[in-house]
């Protein structure tokens, strides 16, 4: 699963006693003023949420009782600590003194995001900012509860197509809201990559490939697996893929295939996105896929690369605030949920981390830019409100049995993905 390092540096688990003074100053929410009513039990119940009655939701935010503890990838819960004029942490104490304390645990992957979320957070933990290789499983193992999103001022402000998508949405039940996203694009060096590829076959075709051999990158993730079926959806129609995430044992197989093929022409695969332009940077990679980020920061730094939407589409990824089933502080999850889709604090989010905001109000700062990670016209190079290019993202969500469809429980499940991903990259 995705691995996070970004802009923050991962620490152990930090607590913050109070608010200070920093150079944000995020415009409150008013779910910070909420009335204290209590909510209802099934907010705290440990009941699996596919069994949970919506009408059991709570009414209204209650008071919280004195802290936070989540999950988190590294820069998604910053205090100033790392960078000083990128702190939403203590001006989210300040205007939610019931929640004096955030306590906050970083996870690289999306593995240890489950991992630490096992059985509802066991009590230790509030909530998380799972991805969508990893929300679903969450949801289906009873980890989440399902949330009343009408408590969430500012969700109606979020992009419709992050509302209710299938990573987080089930059954028209909602497990969480939508925090950022990103695509997953192709990139290359414009002076050594040449025709300019529109294609993913400069990364799947070995006779594309053969130019840029031991220079080609992939993703070093299991969801990567998506990619390659992505890919066979669009050049081999007789397989019959209508969903990248959704693989019978033929398709599954034939995806697999292809990414051992394409192995022998990989140099390095990429997690953490200092690795990626690091290589770009010096001309051990070339060509492969990449995030926005990559892109820009190289483009900055005056690198020269150029990123497409293929023609096949694309993968990608949006990661959702989910309150643990067995959370002890629900009411301040509520509110740091609330807080964390505010247009000011979606601004800091975006700017620090370097991905799309869930919520397009944020443009209006962004494109200003905020702090030293702000660049200007910040939206128009995410492409947060450009439909063609969400549009063209097939989201990441967790493989399952289940085929969502009249085939059932014949689809490979992710650990299957896992143990086969594992083998590709071994050269077996």
């Amino acid at each position: 699963m995705r691995s996070r390092s970004l802009l923050a540096v991962a620490a152990s688990v930090g607590m913050v006693v109070a608010a200070c003074s920093s150079g944000a100053t995020p415009s409150p929410s008013s779910s910070t003023s909420a009335p204290s009513v209590a909510p209802s039990p099934a907010v705290e119940s440990s009941a699996p949420p596919s069994v949970e009655p919506s009408s059991n939701l709570p009414s209204a935010i209650g008071a919280g009782v004195g802290e936070l503890d989540i999950i988190v990838w590294a820069g998604y819960a910053e205090d100033g600590s790392n960078v000083k004029e990128y702190d939403w942490v203590h001006p989210f104490i300040a205007a939610n003194p019931d929640c004096a304390k955030v306590n906050v645990k970083p996870a690289d992957t999306s593995d240890s995001m489950v991992s630490l979320m096992q059985g509802g957070g066991g009590g230790l933990y509030d909530g998380v900012s799972a991805s969508g290789d990893a929300s679903n499983t969450l949801i289906s193992r009873g980890d989440v509860a399902e949330v009343n999103v009408d408590l969430i001022p500012d969700f109606k402000d979020i992009t419709p197509f992050l509302q209710s998508p299938a990573h987080n949405t089930v059954g028209d039940k909602h497990y969480g809201v939508s925090h950022g996203w990103g695509g997953n694009t192709l990139m290359w060096r414009t002076d050594l990559v040449t025709p300019a590829p529109t294609s993913w076959d400069v990364t799947f075709d070995p006779a594309k490939m053969e130019p840029y051999k031991g220079k080609v990158t992939a993703y070093d993730g299991s969801i990567y697996v998506a990619d390659a079926a992505l890919y066979l959806k669009a050049h081999q129609p007789d397989l019959g893929i209508t969903d990248p995430y959704e693989l019978t044992q033929p398709q599954f197989d034939a995806a697999i295939n292809l990414l051992k093929a394409q192995h022998a022409y990989i140099g390095k695969y990429w997690a953490a996105y200092t690795d990626e332009i690091d290589n770009f940077t010096n001309g051990a990679t070339v060509v492969g896929t990449t995030w926005p980020y990559q892109t820009n920061t190289l483009k900055a730094a005056k690198v020269p690369v150029n990123a497409v939407v293929p023609t096949e589409g694309m993968t990608g990824w949006a990661d959702t605030w989910m309150l643990a089933s067995k959370a002890k502080h629900p009411n301040c999850m509520y509110k740091w949920m609330a807080w964390m889709v505010t247009p000011h604090v979606q601004t800091e989010v975006a700017e620090y981390f370097g991905e799309a905001p869930a919520n397009p109000k944020a443009c209006a700062e962004l494109d200003k830019t905020y702090g030293s990670y702000g660049v200007k016209n910040f939206c128009t190079l995410y492409s947060v409100n450009d439909k063609s290019f969400y549009d063209s993202i097939s989201f990441w969500k967790t493989p399952q049995a289940d085929c969502g469809d009249s085939r059932g429980q014949t689809c490979i499940p992710y650990d299957q993905w896992v143990t086969a991903f594992q083998a590709v990259k071994a050269g077996s």
